[in-house]
C-alpha cells in the first residue's frame, strides 16, 4: 500500500507555544485556535530571525527543512549503492534507501509545531535554532516534554531522497555549529542515526567539500572487517565535525590474546569504552545508545566474557544479561556525568531503545513486520514515564539528558526495513532497523530541539 503522504511528529500542548529569542519572550495560547492572522505569525517570526542572525551565528538551515518534526512513512524501494558507509553483512544489519514520496505540497507550508512544558526551565530555541549558551531567555515554569505527542498527517516532501542521498545512507542541519563535533555512540541503530544526521545536514546531495576526518580518531578498517569501526567527516567551511563510533555495549574491550586474531574480548561492564575515555574532550554533543546486543546470540557471536573490577565476573546475579546490562549502563553515565563539570561545553545524552516489531518468530525464524498502514496501533504517546525505565533510572539526577524516542517510535511498525533491503534475505525480514528517511530523522530533530 502506498501511503498517500508523510508523517509528522507534534509534541504536545499543554501551556502554549513559547518564542524566545534574546531577552524577548512570547507566549502564544493553542496555537491552533488562534486568530492570529497567518502573516502576522510571519512577520514577527520573520523578525526576530533576522535580529537573531545579526546576533550570533546559527544552523543555516533551508527554512523547508528546519522546521518540520516528522518522519516519512516511505514508499520502500530498494537502492544500489556502493559509496559511503552502507555495507552490512547480515539480513539484521541492514539499511535500506527508499524513495521519498512526492506528495503535491499543500499552498500552506507553515509546520505545526507544539510543545509540552513539564518542568524546570525553558530552552532558548529560535527558529532558525543554533548552539548558543550566551543568549539569555526569561525563565519559565515548565519545558518542553519531547517524548510526549502524536503522529499526524503532513504531505509536504521529507527533509532529503533517499535516491539521492547514497553518500551517506550506509550522505536541514546545513551545518553551521562552528569548530563543534557531534558524536553518536553505539550499536547499528546509532549508526542509522548518524546517516539520518549527516542526510539531514546535506540535504541529501552529495558534497565534494565534506573531508573524510576518520583517522583522527582512529577509524580504520581491521583486516577481514566488514566496516571499520567508525566514519567521520568535516564541513570545512564551518570546522563542523560529525561522527560516529561503533561500541555496542558502551563498555570497555579487550582482546584477552593479542596475538590471536578469533580471541575471546574480556568485556568490563564497569567501564566505559576506550573511545570515549580518549575523545571525549574533543566532542561538544555526544548521544549514546545500547541494548540490542545484550543477548546471547550476540555475546556467543563476538567472543565476549563479562569481566568486572578487572577480574572475570563471579557474581551469578550478571549472567542475566539484563542485570549486566544495567550495570554497564549506570556506570558509563555515572562516569560520564563524573567527566561534565570538567568539560563545559559538552551536552550529553543517553538514547532510549528502539522498538522492534517483529510478529511471530525472531529475525532468524521466520519473524515478520508486515504492516505497511501507518499508526494503525494509534498515534499518540500520553504517559508520563519513559518507554525505557533503563535509561530513565540511568539519567535521574545527573546532568545527561535523555533522549527519549521509544514510545513514539513504537508507534511507526510500519516503517521498518522489513523484506524490502537491498541485500535482504529469503523469508528474512528485519524488523529492528529503519527505513530513510524514516523515523531516525525525527530522532534528530528532537535531538536539535534539545542542544
Amino acid at each position: 500500500m502506498q501511503p498517500r503522504g508523510v508523517i509528522k511528529f507534534i509534541l504536545r500542548e499543554r501551556l502554549g507555544f513559547v518564542v524566545s529569542v534574546g531577552m524577548k519572550s512570547m507566549k502564544i495560547n493553542n496555537v491552533r485556535g488562534n486568530k492570529i492572522s497567518l502573516a502576522l505569525i510571519i512577520l514577527i517570526c520573520t523578525t526576530l530571525v533576522i535580529w537573531a542572525c545579526n546576533k550570533v551565528p546559527i544552523l543555516g538551515i533551508p527554512h523547508e527543512q528546519l522546521d518540520i518534526l516528522y518522519p516519512v512513512v516511505p514508499l520502500r524501494r530498494s537502492v544500489n549503492s556502493t559509496d559511503g558507509p552502507n555495507q552490512h553483512q547480515s539480513a539484521d544489519e541492514d539499511l535500506s534507501v527508499v524513495e521519498k514520496v512526492e506528495i503535491n505540497p499543500p499552498k500552506e507550508t507553515k509546520p505545526i509545531l507544539s510543545l509540552s512544558p513539564t518542568g524546570s526551565s525553558a530552552r532558548n530555541l529560535s527558529r532558525e535554532g543554533g548552539l548558543d549558551t550566551d543568549r539569555k531567555t526569561i525563565p519559565l515554569m515548565n519545558v518542553c516534554n519531547y517524548a510526549k505527542g502524536k503522529w499526524v498527517a503532513d504531505n509536504r516532501r521529507p527533509l532529503y531522497s533517499g535516491l539521492g542521498c547514497k553518500q551517506w545512507l550506509s550522505p536541514m542541519w546545513a551545518c553551521r555549529m562552528q569548530n563543534r563535533t557531534i558524536a553518536l555512540v553505539g550499536d547499528s541503530l546509532g549508526r542509522q542515526q548518524f546517516q539520518s544526521l549527516m542526510c539531514m545536514i546535506t540535504g541529501g546531495r552529495k558534497n565534494p567539500r565534506v573531508k573524510d576526518v576518520g583517522k583522527e580518531y582512529g577509524f580504520t578498517k581491521a583486516r577481514n572487517a566488514v566496516r571499520p569501526s567508525g566514519w567521520a567527516y568535516r564541513f570545512p567551511d564551518t570546522n563542523t565535525t560529525i561522527l560516529y563510533h561503533w561500541s555496542a555495549s558502551l563498555c570497555d574491550l579487550q582482546p584477552l590474546n593479542v596475538s590471536d586474531p578469533a580471541t575471546n574480548h574480556a568485556m568490563h561492564l564497569d567501564r566505559p569504552a576506550n573511545f570515549l575515555r580518549k575523545y571525549l574532550h574533543r566532542f561538544d554533543v555526544l548521544v549514546l545508545n545500547t541494548g540490542h546486543h545484550w543477548n546471547r546470540e550476540k555475546f556467543r557471536a563476538n567472543r565476549w566474557e563479562m569481566y568486572v573490577d578487572g577480574k572475570k565476573n563471579t557474581n551469578t546475579k550478571l549472567a542475566a544479561l539484563g542485570d549486566a546490562k544495567n550495570l554497564t549502563i549506570h556506570s558509563v553515565i555515572k562516569w560520564l556525568d563524573s567527566q561534565l563539570p570538567h568539560l563545559p561545553h559538552l551536552k550529553a545524552f543517553l538514547r532510549t531503545l528502539s522498538p522492534r516489531h517483529f510478529v511471530n518468530g525472531e529475525w532468524n525464524s521466520g519473524g515478520s513486520c508486515d504492516n505497511t498502514v501507518p499508526l494503525s496501533v494509534g498515534s499518540e504517546v500520553s504517559q508520563d514515564g519513559s518507554g525505557d525505565p533503563v535509561a530513565e533510572a540511568a539519567v535521574r539526577g545527573t546532568e545527561v539528558k535523555l533522549l527519549d524516542i521509544t514510545a513514539l517510535s513504537l508507534l511507526r511498525d510500519e516503517g521498518h526495513i522489513s523484506r524490502f533491503g537491498i541485500k535482504a534475505s529469503q523469508g528474512r525480514h528485519d524488523c529492528l532497523h529503519w527505513c530513510l528517511p524514516g523515523v531516525p530523522d525525527t530522532w534528530n530533530e528532537i535531538l536539535y530541539s534539545q542542544i
